[in-house]
């Protein structure tokens, strides 16, 4: 990835967050040109969304396909590999040493780009204790990065929260991918580190995933040209 930032349109990735195919073809056409860049995750995934990533890259837009693979070597291999032949931008892979290095060794030759995922934005330190962890959710995401730097992933997805330690630990070239990004004065969710658009582009995100606050807006179009409007606004800032 270029050390210059994708241009304001290209960093808001829309989360079809929807349970069937045909609602998100409804999403991607009521927001037309305003969105380039869409994720498909579990959700859509398991209703046919595997076909429909295929479908939507050959449209021309970007997908990220959101599985956040992790199993033995060979399994998350193959995976990688079948997520590149779909025409996806972006694949999830847990930010595992070893779940990594299969993943790089499979994407190569490939215009994949593989995000390390560090830890998930609905957790907190008290999460972690309680699944074993000693690290706090800082210093786990921190050591993470560092791993998947070495191990030559394309970029790391963390908290907004973190992205400027991230940021420090990644240099200026890998993809820094946020989720939890809400508008202010929106609802949380099921959240816990969340951040507005301008607070993530300011910690240094290169692309920030939002899906409720505009798949669930009465007017989605509008909605996302309100984050887009924030990212430029942020980006531009001195």
């Amino acid at each position: 990835m270029s050390a210059a930032p994708p241009a304001p349109r290209e960093r808001l990735i829309v989360g079809l967050d929807l349970p069937s195919v045909a609602e998100a073809e409804g999403a991607v056409a009521a927001l037309g040109d305003a969105v380039s860049h869409y994720k498909i995750g579990y959700q859509l995934a398991f209703a046919g969304g595997l076909d429909f990533a295929r479908d939507l890259a050959a449209s021309g837009k970007k997908v990220f396909v959101d599985l956040k693979l992790l199993d033995i070597d060979n399994t998350v291999a193959r995976g990688v590999e079948a997520v590149a032949r779909l025409g996806a931008a972006m694949l999830t892979v847990h930010a595992y040493p070893k779940a990594m290095a299969a993943a790089v060794e499979a994407a190569r030759g490939s215009r994949l780009c593989l995000l390390g995922v560090t830890v998930l934005t609905s957790m907190d330190d008290a999460d972690l204790a309680e699944a074993g962890y000693a690290a706090g959710a800082e210093a786990l995401v921190a050591r993470r990065a560092g791993q998947a730097r070495a191990a030559g992933m394309g970029g790391i997805v963390c908290s907004a929260r973190e992205a400027a330690a991230v940021r420090a630990v990644v240099g200026p070239d890998m993809a820094v991918v946020t989720p939890g990004i809400r508008p202010a004065g929106a609802a949380h969710g099921d959240q816990k580190r969340v951040v507005t658009p301008g607070e993530a582009i300011a910690a240094g995100a290169s692309h920030l995933v939002v899906a409720r606050p505009i798949v669930g807006a009465v007017d989605r179009k509008a909605a996302a040209e309100a984050i887009l409007a924030e990212i430029e606004a942020a980006a531009t800032r001195p």
